[in-house]
């Protein structure tokens, strides 16, 4: 293969600039200790699960293309195997939170823990418990991504298709695990924000808005390496069109859990329910709500209809970055009501680690990038995967 792909370097321009967006984020975030704490670690806790989320996806993204043998995506799997190690750069912030705030959530104060509720929630929201808990899920998630990796990093010594048949099987068994863990792990680490809300398809909607945030990311990051060089002459106009399919499905299959759990809650009107949207719907908080909606269903439904916006880089790129904006309000909309109250607020606190993120998220992954070449050169599926349609 072609020596080509494994000369990609960062540029010293993007590199000071995402450095630049590190350094502010910092700046905001320790200023942001003593002028607005609790929004500040709110803010954390909300990019640590955005960045987080988007690893996993990505992980999600290569355990599909092992199980179902799908040959499309080989040539673009280095992509969202960098992404992975975004898992435990949002795990990072993640446990900071949990550790230097846990009163973010409410059921670890005295004040709350003498509140009715049943035998099995005081049981299950137990904080040692809860941070064991976490601990477990942060650990099975990477271990799955490192082993799935490795794999395929060695194929590119040996050319074994062993490899693939090897990840075929670990990507299978990460899917059940997954099924079970990251319903457990958005239980605890969202929907316990709010002890007494419950929701049954609430790990269901989150994995949605997560998968289909990880496409949008994967979109950005693909677009953007065949832009700098490495992906020039590998990404082509079918290798888009096949991602920009899978975002406009799962932004529709967010939108289709989105208005079940909403319509369920609505038509039953429990109190123990219902309470979440009545937050959410608040005159202040209703302009967001339904911006959410737009943002992550109907803009990109409308835009990705249409055959050439899914083939052509600058559009299917601009489409991505709206969903993922809307993810990031999603993950808003569910964290902070808890700690605003009526009024919604964004100001440099949010911004700030926003931005911070970003710089942190770009630099991980383009050092992951550079750990191996930027096509799988030794998977015996790549010159099918190359020739996608052509």
């Amino acid at each position: 293969m072609n020596h080509r792909y494994r000369e990609f370097e960062l540029s010293p321009e993007l590199t000071r600039l995402f450095q630049v967006f590190v350094l502010l984020g910092g700046m905001v975030f320790v200023l942001g200790l003593f002028q607005a704490p609790q929004r500040t670690w709110a803010s954390l806790l909300l990019v640590s699960l955005f960045a987080m989320g988007t690893g996993v996806a990505a992980l999600l993204f290569i355990a599909f293309g092992y199980v179902t043998g799908a040959t499309w995506n080989v040539a673009l799997r280095r992509v969202p195997e960098a992404m992975t190690v975004l898992i435990p750069t949002g795990a990072i912030g993640l446990f900071a939170v949990f550790f230097a705030q846990p009163s973010l959530y409410s059921w670890t104060q005295a004040a709350h823990a003498g509140a009715a509720a049943s035998w099995f929630k005081h049981l299950w929201l137990n904080w040692p418990f809860f941070l064991a808990r976490s601990l477990v899920y942060v650990l099975l998630w990477s271990a799955f991504a490192v082993a799935i990796v490795r794999n395929s990093r060695k194929q590119d010594q040996d050319h074994s298709v062993e490899h693939t048949r090897r990840n075929a099987r670990l990507s299978a068994v990460f899917l059940a695990v997954f099924g079970i863990t990251f319903f457990l792990a958005y239980s605890d680490w969202v929907m316990s924000l709010e002890p007494e809300w419950y929701s049954t398809i609430f790990g269901i909607y989150s994995f949605a808005g997560l998968f289909s945030g990880g496409i949008a990311a994967l979109i950005v990051f693909a677009v953007a390496l065949e832009k700098l060089g490495p992906l020039e002459d590998v990404l082509n106009a079918d290798h888009l069109h096949d991602l920009g399919k899978m975002l406009f499905a799962f932004c529709t299959f967010w939108a289709y859990i989105w208005f079940s759990q909403y319509m369920l809650i609505w038509y039953t009107n429990f109190p123990e329910e219902s309470f979440y949207y009545v937050e959410r719907l608040r005159a202040e908080w209703m302009p967001l709500f339904i911006l959410n909606f737009f943002l992550n269903w109907a803009l990109p439904f409308l835009a990705l209809l249409p055959r050439a916006t899914k083939r052509t880089p600058g559009l299917l790129v601009k489409v991505a970055i709206v969903v993922l904006l809307g993810r990031w309000l999603d993950l808003y909309l569910m964290i902070n009501p808890t700690f605003m109250g009526r009024r919604p607020a964004f100001g440099a606190w949010e911004f700030g680690l926003m931005l911070g993120a970003v710089g942190v998220c770009s630099l991980v992954f383009f050092r992951a990038l550079r750990r191996a070449p930027v096509v799988p050169v030794g998977d015996p599926r790549l010159a099918e995967s190359l020739q996608h349609h052509q």
